[in-house]
């Protein structure tokens, strides 16, 4: 339990009012920072502090899980903006923590049958719990496993065997069948029509209606900028249009620190160029992962949009792409980090990071 307290002292250290709609709730902790509750944007104390533990939201827009302290034991359940609880002990945990409301949809588990359902703002239940797994809510659509077999590995990890994936609503509605993962999707770029998309950068799927339904793919889509946006001009004017307000950095002995784009690519422009240069030449040995901002790092005003209620990266809006050069000389495991976050006017180097530690 202590150990939950920590976690949780220090989600909600140094948060700031973010920029919200109207009726928004805000999370702030009692005197002893052992409970927690929420206040309207007019500081008003709507629900005084009493929930505790897997209580993660920052903000409360319409539904939320939360935990209470009883006696001996704790209570678990999830809470409507209106005040009205249900799922008791039913949270959906996923990586040690339960799930955040997206786009007004909440999902949970029920206990008996450990089958995964989904809850409007209401509290109401739009999507029964006859799941394997369920994404979030993503553009009212949703990626549901049925039918798979639970495998655990180690202590604390398991995954899944068997089952079929769909992609469906909201209301349940079975949207595509056969409609394998694929975090790399960008489900608010969807486009439906009669014949396959021709775009490059999209891939197509089948719907049960008889219409295709197409998806921009980040990693396609990066690629393609990069070529064409970026590595065909490495001029510093080209470098400030594609990065952040502010570049992230690492920085003896003071640790991740930034600074302003021009400023950071003045004074760094010679490795930066150097670095990109490299990605056009084929022996590089580099690679592309798939990650969301760290909330560690990224924690002041400019950087909200790009979390969730419950601080969490919201990759599948926000998606940050990590170039990882490695080192020419095979005996040196030191590496190159590019970061780049996509935005709502396209990818930005965001972060940087120098095996050599030579930046200025």
């Amino acid at each position: 339990m202590k150990r939950l307290l920590l976690l949780y002292v220090l989600f909600f250290t140094n948060y700031a009012v973010l920029a919200q709609n109207k009726d928004s709730w805000i999370a702030f902790w009692d005197k002893d920072t052992t409970h927690i509750g929420f206040k309207d944007l007019n500081g008003t104390i709507q629900i005084p502090p009493k929930f505790m533990g897997f209580t993660t939201a920052r903000k409360f827009d319409k539904i939320i899980a939360v935990t209470e302290e009883t006696g001996e034991s704790w209570k678990s359940y999830y809470l409507s903006k209106s005040g009205k609880i249900v799922g008791r002990d039913s949270l959906y945990i996923f990586d040690n923590g339960p799930d955040c409301e997206n786009e007004g949809f909440i999902r949970f588990t029920d206990p008996k049958t450990d089958l995964t359902g989904m809850f409007d703002g209401d509290g109401k239940i739009v999507i029964p719990a006859e799941y394997s797994a369920l994404t979030k809510a993503r553009n009212g659509m949703i990626i549901a496993l049925k039918g798979a077999v639970k495998k655990k590995f180690g202590d604390e990890h398991f995954s899944w065997s068997g089952g079929k994936e769909y992609l469906i609503d909201t209301h349940n509605k079975i949207l595509i069948e056969n409609f394998a993962y694929h975090d790399e999707l960008n489900f608010y770029s969807l486009e439906k029509s009669k014949a396959p998309s021709k775009d490059e950068t999209r891939e197509n799927f089948p719907g049960v209606d008889g219409q295709y339904y197409s998806f921009i793919n980040y990693e396609k889509e990066f690629k393609l900028w990069l070529k064409n946006s970026l590595l065909s001009d490495l001029s510093k004017k080209n470098l400030e249009q594609h990065s952040f307000d502010k570049i992230t950095y690492w920085k003896e002995p003071t640790g991740w620190t930034s600074e302003p784009k021009a400023t950071f690519i003045h004074q760094n422009y010679t490795y930066l160029k150097l670095k990109l240069e490299e990605l056009k030449n084929a022996k590089t040995d580099y690679f592309v992962s798939n990650d969301g901002l760290n909330p560690f790092i990224f924690e002041t005003d400019e950087y909200t949009t790009y979390f969730n209620n419950c601080n969490e990266a919201k990759e599948w809006m926000y998606p940050v792409k990590n170039i990882v050069i490695n080192s020419k000389n095979k005996a040196d495991f030191k590496q190159d980090h590019l970061e780049f976050l996509r935005t709502e006017n396209g990818y930005k180097l965001i972060l940087v990071a120098a095996g050599q530690n030579n930046l200025k």
